[in-house]
């Protein structure tokens, strides 16, 4: 389990809020508007009505106890820029803007924010599963259904052959690719030997998709 701080409850702060806590993470969101807090406060942990410009207001939220902040209110840069100051200030490890605008972006970059995204309507779900994750380097969503993920392998999968692995047959999850430094392998997949530094492209169902991160190495 981690600690996220969402700033911004509009569209996409309070997706990535609402999927967070869905993934069993502890989740304070933050929005100065009181319908918006009202909307998901439901949905997280902890949902406060606050102006990110009152400095004593900020401090007494605990910044440096989150792993992670996610800075969602893209339609104030003012608000942004201080949002992004307070959480450098406090350490947090993982610091995710928003930005609607390159120029928008690269000042909160320099600013540091250590990532920027440029979301279209339904960046937030696949933006929670990629910080939720220890795993998941990148998640995307083909259906309500299916996903497709990139996934760094358990270091009990390094050394082992697709086959002995058994993720289709004891997990329903079908390894459509592997990709090795610049080079993406598509044949022969089951009889690959994992090595440190591969990853993996998996297909399947939702339900089985979020439980990969707990899948490990069984001995056929």
């Amino acid at each position: 389990m981690k600690s996220f701080v969402v700033f911004g409850c509009g569209r996409m702060g309070s997706s990535v809020a609402r999927t967070l806590y869905n993934l069993h993470n502890e989740v304070l969101a933050i929005d100065i508007n009181e319908e918006r807090v009202k909307a998901v406060a439901d949905d997280v942990t902890t949902a406060i009505q606050m102006d990110v410009m009152d400095d004593r207001a900020m401090d007494e939220i605990g910044l440096s106890n989150f792993d992670v902040a996610v800075i969602a209110m893209g339609t104030s840069l003012e608000e942004a820029i201080m949002a992004t100051i307070a959480c450098v200030d406090a350490k947090i490890p993982l610091i995710v803007a928003k930005a609607p605008t390159a120029r928008y972006g690269n000042i909160l970059k320099k600013l540091g924010a250590h990532q920027i995204v440029y979301p279209e309507k339904d960046m937030g779900e696949r933006l929670a599963h990629n910080l939720s994750s220890n795993g998941i380097m990148d998640y995307i969503e083909l259906s309500d259904d299916y996903s497709v993920v990139e996934f760094t392998p358990s270091q009990n999968w390094i050394g082992k052959t697709l086959s002995e692995i058994h993720l289709r047959n004891n997990h329903s999850i079908n390894v459509i690719a592997i990709r090795r430094n610049h080079d993406l392998l598509v044949n022969d997949l089951a009889t690959t030997t994992i090595q440190e530094g591969d990853a993996l492209f998996f297909f399947g169902k939702r339900a089985q998709i979020d439980k990969i991160e707990g899948v490990h190495y069984e001995e056929a």
